[in-house]
């Protein structure tokens, strides 16, 4: 469509597909669709999301037959013995029968009324007419005489083929592995369709060349997958895991192992390949489209959708098999871990080469470290092999860095709560392996080589002590926004805290003070779950002395320090903990309007809140939540310094200020709305032993029970909660206080674990999968792709752009100005910095806000 005469002709094609009247599927008129465009740009400008809604509203008909001919046309050309011939089965007609599929699925997936519509006309069986079946030629003239019997007319046969989906499916998957289309021509080339693998590394050893006409095709086939994939947009994420997609069903149920590992590996090499350090001009990505990181992307992401991909049970036999999930779980060759785990390093490094170079920008910032994150965690989770390949020989050090500084780097960002929540899952998952407590108790290396989020000031210690203190740094910095994953960074130290040697003071320190935060009245009054909280690290600590007694000096002072805290906890109540609260908001109250320090307006503001959930210095009573200690000033930190630092702990919602959140249950929508996968109280390795035959750790198979039967889980806080006698008592006398007690009844810290304080078996605590975490899951994922495919530039065209998603919400925010990277309207943003500069010095009022209102809008996937 290189004139504008012929995008006139095709546009005006587009219009007519609009109007009442049916046209034949024979008319000439539907070539138009294969022949004309010249580019997916093409296609998806001049087929605007308002043509296709009028087409699909005004004319359903029209968009079958459209669909029927686009279809036919592509599986013809599939067949054809010359294809890609350019004269007689040319390439271009197939690439525009796959881009104008993308561009009018999701508008069919994302109209509800269409539903059913959509799951006859794609995944029911069809009828045509039985092959070597001669239509009966018309009698124009009978001459007949009457007498004679009229010949029997022979019945027409017709014979089941199946559905259309499926067939456009196995389609697509066979011309991504066409010769001369998405495979190079070798000498070697005996059929069209190969299933070669695409490039170097898992399943093959030699490297296949490549153009970027190949790389073009690929791509343009993968995103319509993707697309055929997307019907996971358009559902509730509460309904996504049980009703599933029959696209990717399909696909991931395919029994074929030589099409299912081809498929596989092809997209795992070309992901992890990948390498944005070689040697490049800099800033010319800023100048170039990069095609080939398109392509990676697409790989990554359809790779992803296929594994994560819960199979729906229908409940009558043994549950489906996700083959691509069940070979990815399979690989053992020590290569191909070694592969896996440098490809998925190279990636994940990237922001840390980008920050560190001297030209600022200079270097490609790569955009699907989230999903190299989320396979990473699959590996993990479907591979056992692979994760004792990473915990024993040592790269748990390096992932585990990794996981932390994206953890740390997005706590801040609304819209990647999720990349978070997943990160600290990755950890729990390293964490349930012993070698990976072992492992930890090496001394940190390259501290000063680390990026300022999440280097620590003044640190020596172990990897131990780094996890503990960023740990403890991602719960007391949220100010209540991660109180979701508070469990699972709870059973992460958990799971470690049998194998911790040598905790160093920082460590042991961070590890008391939220021990003093969460046997606080304010925090175990809050709401009805917290005590589990305390629970879980009160079995940490347990842990701790049990089986590390004698190689955690520093520890066991901390504990000797804060005797007074854990036996007034034995004796809590509900009375003298709602005391402690009031006491603690009257002395805050008297404190604030009897000094107004200049100095310190926070603290003044923090403590005047209402539910400021520590009292100021000064304020000390003989309670639980502020118990004086003996002693003099603490080795590993003063009382000073922990009240002060105990001010920025733990601030659930309910302890924050009321302008930031109003209460406790006005922000458990958004955990209770993002359901994550529920904690399991710690199992022995023998109660794991019991587990099913065959049930991996991370099982998502009858997910719903896979565990329950074995150890209770940690369930999410109601709304409404108001705190009970009857309810302290419930879980009090549970309080694994025993060994802490037991430990305390000497004056000071013996040289030996007292006698009777026999080390219980270290258990792990695991996590399941349930349909609405599964849910998150795949929403997250997609997540992933419609914020990658959203913004059209350098080769994403927003496939979904403008269609009801309704899998999660997507918000607008103001555009950022134009710089190095974006230079369109940077003269035009000039001036406007100029009027704002003049407007501050009181010429013209007006102009600086007006040039501020007049900022672009662009759009965001809300955290999902």
């Amino acid at each position: 469509m290189g004139n504008s005469d012929s995008k006139l002709v095709f546009k005006q094609g587009i219009f007519k597909l609009s109007e009442p009247e049916s046209i034949p599927a024979d008319d000439p008129y539907w070539r138009g669709f294969w022949e004309l465009p010249d580019s997916t740009e093409d296609v998806f400008s001049l087929f605007s999301p308002v043509d296709v809604r009028r087409a699909r509203d005004s004319s359903l008909p029209n968009i079958e037959t459209l669909i029927v001919a686009l279809t036919s046309r592509l599986f013809t050309l599939r067949h054809h013995r010359s294809f890609p011939d350019p004269e007689v089965a040319p390439e271009k007609q197939a690439i525009n029968c796959i881009r104008v599929l993308t561009r009018i699925l999701p508008f069919l997936y994302e109209a509800d009324h269409l539903e059913v519509w959509e799951d006859t006309f794609f995944w029911a069986k069809r009828r045509r007419r039985a092959k070597g079946q001669k239509a009966q030629p018309e009698v124009l003239f009978d001459e007949s005489h009457k007498e004679e019997e009229p010949l029997a007319k022979e019945e027409e046969r017709f014979e089941d083929v199946r559905p259309l989906g499926e067939e456009l499916v196995d389609t697509l998957i066979d011309l991504l592995f066409c010769i001369g289309f998405t495979i190079p021509y070798t000498e070697r080339s005996r059929t069209r369709i190969t299933y070669a693998i695409w490039a170097k590394g898992v399943g093959c050893n030699t490297s296949m060349s490549s153009s970027k006409e190949v790389e073009s095709n690929r791509i343009e086939i993968l995103r319509l997958l993707l697309t055929l994939s997307s019907k996971s947009l358009y559902m509730p994420a509460h309904v996504l895991p049980t009703k599933g997609v029959k696209a990717v069903t399909y696909i991931t149920t395919c029994p074929d192992k030589q099409l299912v590992l081809s498929l596989l590996c092809s997209q795992l090499n070309t992901a992890l390949n990948y390498n944005p350090a070689s040697w490049r001009v800099p800033y010319d990505h800023v100048v170039y489209k990069d095609p080939k990181q398109i392509l990676v992307s697409y790989c990554l992401q359809f790779l992803l959708v296929l594994v994560l991909y819960p199979i729906p049970e229908g409940g009558k036999g043994p549950p489906p098999k996700n083959y691509f999930r069940h070979f990815l779980g399979r690989l053992h060759r020590p290569q191909d871990f070694e592969f896996l785990a440098d490809g998925m390093a190279r990636t994940l490094n990237q922001p840390l080469h980008v920050t560190s170079s001297y030209l600022p920008g200079s270097q490609k910032s790569l955009k699907w470290a989230s999903e190299m994150i989320m396979l990473f965690w699959e590996m993990l989770q479907c591979n056992k092999r692979f994760r004792s390949f990473i915990i024993d020989t040592d790269r748990g050090h390096e992932f585990m860095t990794l996981i932390l500084f994206y953890a740390t780097e997005c706590k801040t960002d609304t819209s990647k709560q999720g990349v978070i929540r997943m990160c600290v899952f990755v950890l729990q998952t390293l964490s349930t392996e012993p070698n990976f407590g072992k492992l930890l108790n090496q001394e940190f290396e390259r501290q000063d080589a680390l990026p300022a989020t999440i280097k620590l000031n003044d640190f020596t210690g172990t990897y131990a002590d780094f996890l503990i203190i960023s740990i403890h740094n991602l719960i007391t910095s949220s100010k209540g926004k991660l109180d979701a994953i508070y469990p699972s960074l709870l059973a992460t130290i958990n799971n470690i805290a049998p194998y911790l040697e040598q905790l160093g003071p920082q460590a042991s320190f961070k590890l008391h003070q939220l021990f003093a935060s969460m046997s606080s009245p304010s925090f175990l009054l809050a709401n009805e779950t917290n005590y589990s909280l305390l629970q879980s690290l009160l079995e940490s600590m347990n842990a701790i002395i049990e089986h590390q007694y004698s190689n955690n000096k520093i520890f066991i002072q901390g504990v000797f320090k804060s005797r007074r805290r854990f036996e007034a906890l034995r004796s809590f109540t509900l009375e003298s903990g709602q005391l402690e609260i009031e006491r603690i908001k009257q002395r805050s109250k008297e404190a604030a309007e009897a000094s107004h320090p200049p100095a310190s307006p926070t603290r003044t503001s923090r403590n005047s809140s209402v539910d400021s959930v520590r009292s100021p210095l000064s304020a000390r009573t003989p309670t639980l939540s502020n118990v004086p200690e003996e002693g003099g000033a603490f080795a590993i930190g003063d009382d000073d310094d922990s009240e002060d630092e105990e001010q920025e702990m733990l601030r659930t919602p309910s302890q924050s200020s009321p302008s930031a959140h109003d209460s406790r249950t006005a922000s458990l929508s958004s955990s209770t709305e993002e359901p994550l996968p529920a904690q399991v109280r710690g199992m022995s390795e023998k109660a794991r032993g019991k587990m099913p035959a065959g049930q991996p750790s991370f099982s998502r198979q009858n997910s719903t029970t896979s565990l329950n039967n074995h150890a209770a889980t940690i369930s999410l806080p109601t709304s409404g909660f108001d705190p009970t006698a009857h309810w302290i008592d419930s879980w009090l006398p549970t309080l694994p206080l025993h060994t802490i007690l037991t430990l305390l009844s000497s004056s000071s810290p013996p040289k030996e674990i007292p006698p009777g304080l026999d080390p219980s078996p270290p258990r792990v605590h695991l996590f399941e999968w349930t349909p609405l975490s599964l849910g998150w899951y795949e929403s997250l994922l997609w997540g992933f792709i419609f914020a990658s495919e959203m913004v059209v530039q350098k080769g994403t065209v927003g496939v979904w752009n403008g269609t009801a998603v309704r899998l999660f919400k997507v918000e607008t925010v103001a555009a950022t100005g134009p710089s190095l990277m974006k230079p369109m309207g940077a003269v035009d943003a000039v001036g406007s910095r100029l009027v704002s500069g003049v407007a501050s010095l009181g010429v013209g009022a007006r102009g600086g806000s007006e040039a501020r209102e007049g900022t672009a809008r662009a759009m965001t996937v809300r955290d999902v």
